[in-house]
């Protein structure tokens, strides 16, 4: 049996692999990886290009700085609403299906902002946003299309290694937002949407890519290689099955918690601090060096979380995440005038999160059945999206009554149940 399409339809079709002779395995893998890697940088770099201007467009359109906070909240929102769709898809037709979806709700969502800002519509340059927010979710995705094929005792390896991409396109994004928006002069559109259009460009390379060249699924071969049973439990791979597993699993619990709780922490202290840095008096360039420092933390150091995870075992790096968290809660909020007190914190935040993130990932990936990991995997970026969104609103509210040390206290106490299902699933190792 072939995966030759015969007709346009057949790019996202769920067909059944063909089957993988062991030799052939590790060639498969690097191919399926550099893939992966290649549509991270496509999906960083179309993110990061629209990102850079996004609350100056929202400025711009609403004509108040008092509305441009919700073009990042629009953005947080788009992953969190595609997140179940999206493991519907995937648990149904695969990976190939619903990363290609992914970018092209991207696609549209760009487009829409860019007519947004056109018709001076501030309403539908949220809603534009909101999709162009949801491209992300494919980024969030691959970080598992990368564990469908691994090793068990590499699957953190994989994951890191495609997260570490993200770095590429997130350091080139916001340096191409400049001329993107003067490829748009005399063609009507304003130069703040201009990153728009290029962001629109880049996810339908990465989705024609996806398309094309992520072939064979990774996810269904993993299934055709774990055997007919597994294969023919479709039941197994419906959302609430992927719950019920969730319950099922102290392990899962903590996964889910552990990827939910670091991404929420970090979201909510680095959303804020750009605002604490100004009040003390830090210019533009200083507060884009500190986030530039904490964006090296969160994925340059990424292949070394996974390398730990596989080397140290899921349960030691969750606990290195909790102290990472920490340690970045009490340098930042401390802080005070001190700005390189605060950039060390952010770094600090930055290597946490990529703890809690990939050592999550991987060991939500080991503690369910290949049946019901697609839909526990869209049920873990929905909960983090989901709690990140109402983090970063809160931050805004805790740092207007108590300030941005007390932001620090909140997010430090976030990580007290996930530091006690990490205790108690080492005790219950021991």
């Amino acid at each position: 049996m072939t995966n030759t399409p015969d007709a346009p339809d057949a790019l996202l079709s769920a067909e059944i692999p063909p089957p993988v002779a062991a030799p052939e395995l590790p060639a498969l893998r690097r191919r399926i990886q550099a893939v992966l890697i290649t549509s991270q940088i496509l999906g960083g770099l179309g993110i990061a290009i629209g990102v850079a201007l996004a609350a100056v467009l929202a400025k711009d359109v609403s004509g108040t700085e008092a509305l441009s906070g919700l073009a990042s909240t629009a953005t947080v929102a788009g992953p969190a609403l595609l997140a179940m769709p999206l493991a519907a898809l995937m648990s149904t037709r695969g990976r190939r299906a619903g990363l290609v979806l992914a970018y092209l709700v991207g696609a549209l969502g760009a487009c829409v902002v860019v007519l947004g800002a056109v018709v001076d519509s501030f309403p539908l340059l949220l809603l534009g946003l909101v999709g162009f927010g949801a491209g992300s979710s494919a980024n969030l995705a691959a970080r598992f299309a990368a564990a469908d094929l691994a090793e068990p005792e590499r699957r953190a390896r994989a994951i890191s290694t495609v997260v570490w991409a993200t770095t590429i396109g997130a350091v080139l994004g916001p340096n191409i937002a400049a001329p993107a928006g003067r490829s748009v002069a005399g063609l009507g559109i304003p130069a703040a949407a201009g990153p728009f259009v290029w962001a629109a460009g880049v996810f339908l390379l990465a989705a024609v890519l996806m398309a094309v060249l992520l072939r064979p699924d990774p996810l269904l071969t993993a299934r055709a290689l774990a055997g007919p049973a597994d294969r023919e439990e479709a039941d197994g791979r419906s959302l609430r099955a992927g719950m019920r597993a969730v319950r099922e699993s102290s392990r899962a619990r903590l996964a889910l918690v552990t990827v939910a709780a670091s991404h929420t922490a970090m979201v909510s202290i680095m959303s804020m601090t750009p605002v604490a840095l100004s009040h003390h008096g830090a210019g533009i360039e200083l507060i884009g060096l500190v986030i530039s420092g904490h964006i090296a933390g969160m994925y340059a150091f990424s292949p070394v979380m996974g390398w730990l995870s596989d080397r140290l075992g899921r349960l030691s790096v969750i606990g290195l995440a909790v102290g990472l968290l920490s340690v970045a809660a009490l340098l930042a909020g401390t802080a005070g005038p001190s700005h390189g007190r605060t950039a060390v914190g952010l770094f600090v935040l930055g290597l946490g999160w990529s703890a809690g993130l990939v050592s999550g990932s991987a060991l939500l990936t080991d503690s369910v059945p290949q049946a019901a990991r697609a839909a526990v995997q869209g049920l873990s970026d929905f909960t983090m999206n989901t709690a990140a969104g109402i983090g970063g609103l809160m931050a805004g509210l805790i740092v207007a009554e108590a300030g941005y040390g007390w932001l620090n206290v909140v997010g430090a106490c976030l990580l007290l149940p996930m530091a006690a299902l990490a205790v108690r699933g080492a005790v219950r190792r021991a």
